[in-house]
């Protein structure tokens, strides 16, 4: 009876401990069309806490900032067409999930001048996203950003649990239920 009930808690602590399993989310069964691309870590990645610009000029941010709350981060610039593409999408997911348990957070990373985000915003339709901007890419080099755009999923320690390289539709129903079930996780973990 021992041995069972220690191989029960061992497994219980297994799948506690897998990110694809954050917080008790199964995430990796919830990845269809473009979430596949989702590269879930097998172990939280810590991130940096290099700063970075807040928009119109509010000062200095860091992902610390962000901490106890789940995190969508998306890399990205205005010369890159995949990043303008998904940027409508990104602002979606926002508008539906954004609160207090969850943020799509966006850096424009490297030369993006204020004025030409502002314009793009205005133009794609995005009111629910911030400008922040890594216009040196400290925090994108510290994160191993090479190439755009590029998407990470922060959990509420501050730590990165999945990436995603490209673009992707981040307001459909995979995208949206993966959210959700982290989010739900918090309560449970």
């Amino acid at each position: 009876m021992k041995k069972l009930l220690l191989a029960f808690v061992y497994t219980a602590l297994l799948v506690g401990a897998n990110p694809a399993f954050a917080g008790g989310a199964d995430i990796l069964s919830l990845r269809t069309g473009d979430m596949k691309k989702l590269v879930v870590h097998d172990t939280p990645v810590a991130t940096s806490n290099a700063a970075f610009d807040l928009a119109d000029g509010a000062g200095k941010g860091t992902l610390e900032d962000y901490r106890g709350q789940w995190v969508l981060l998306n890399f990205w610039a205005t010369w890159c067409a995949p990043c303008r593409k998904e940027m409508p999408e990104l602002n979606a997911l926002q508008k539906e999930l954004g609160g207090d348990d969850f943020q799509v957070v966006t850096i424009a990373s490297g030369r993006n001048s204020p004025e030409g985000i502002k314009k793009f915003f205005a133009e794609a339709g995005v009111d629910s996203l911030p400008r922040h901007q890594d216009p040196k890419q400290t925090l994108a080099s510290q994160m191993g950003v090479f190439g755009l755009p590029i998407t990470v999923i922060i959990d509420p320690e501050g730590q990165e649990i999945a990436r995603m390289r490209g673009d992707a539709n981040w307001h459909s129903e995979s995208a949206v239920a993966i959210i959700k079930a982290l989010i739900g996780s918090a309560g449970e973990s």
